[in-house]
């Protein structure tokens, strides 16, 4: 289901931009993307390191989480989005899948900064760790059907448009029911999630969130883009950012960057977080 999720949001990303063509727009939210992505977990850094009493190596671990993205929030806040009728823009994906790897290099930074270089370093697994990031199944997956559904075009997608557009939403639904019992279990079984760190992890998505909202309106991108920059911001990776941690920090506590990003971050984002986004991306672009 995750696999067709992507490939369907990357096609019709692509297909879109073929539709428009590369405009200004798009630039200037790469560039707002990017920005967010390596401002984020620093900013998450200091707060896990002050209010939320973690060392260094596992805030910054944390952190990377929190500056990078999730794609199944993008792709429930991008249905959202046009079942209210102010769909994204089609380069938003573009955007999306540059936002993943930048936190995971800041936080790598952090940890070689702040943290103790006696307990192991990612220097050992450089060239995995590089692999894992760039390379990772779901950045290639969403580029590569971004790409072609950007060759592609509306002819090209025709043919195929009945199985990523007719099932879309019911195979949305199915993913997220199943991504909710992964979410009960892990909250369920945390042992190092204190209250102060759960309390981050809802902070965390609303403060960046309405970050988000405010520079896609002060940039100038239209309400649907502005209200995807804004969930992509409030947004926290759980697929491709672990798998990069656990080869770069081994020594960080993989059952509290997890529990924080799927089991407490994510259920928010869905239930209550996108549709404030939203509000948040409509007010600041009439304003």
């Amino acid at each position: 289901m995750s696999l067709y999720l992507m490939a369907a949001i990357g096609l019709k990303g692509g297909v879109e931009v073929n539709s428009a063509g590369f405009t200004p727009d798009l630039i200037v939210a790469a560039l707002a993307g990017l920005a967010l992505s390596c401002l984020i977990p620093i900013g998450a850094f200091f707060a896990l390191r002050s209010f939320g009493r973690l060392d260094a190596v596992n805030a910054s671990a944390v952190a990377a989480h929190y500056g990078s993205v999730s794609v199944v929030t993008f792709v429930t806040g991008a249905e959202f989005l046009t079942t209210n009728g102010m769909g994204a823009a089609g380069y938003m994906v573009a955007v999306l899948a540059l936002m993943e790897t930048p936190a995971i290099i800041v936080g790598l930074f952090l940890a070689s900064r702040y943290g103790d270089k006696s307990k192991g370093s990612a220097h050992q697994t450089r060239g995995e760790l590089l692999h894992e990031t760039l390379l990772n199944g779901s950045v290639v997956l969403l580029t590569g059907s971004f790409l072609i559904g950007l060759i592609a075009g509306k002819d090209g997608f025709a043919p195929i448009a009945p199985v990523f557009e007719t099932g879309f939403r019911g195979i949305l639904c199915l993913f997220l029911l199943d991504m909710g019992l992964v979410a009960a279990r892990r909250l369920r079984e945390a042992k190092s999630l204190t209250l102060r760190l759960t309390v981050l992890a809802i902070i965390f998505p609303v403060v960046n969130g309405m970050i988000g909202a405010s520079l896609g309106a002060l940039v100038g991108l239209d309400a649907g883009s502005t209200a995807a920059l804004a969930i992509l911001a409030a947004s926290a990776s759980y697929i491709a950012v672990p798998a990069a941690m656990r080869l770069a920090l081994p020594q960080a506590d993989s059952g509290l960057y997890l529990t924080m990003s799927l089991a407490v971050t994510f259920p928010f984002n869905i239930i209550f977080g996108i549709p404030f986004y939203t509000y948040l991306a409509t007010t600041f672009a009439q304003g």
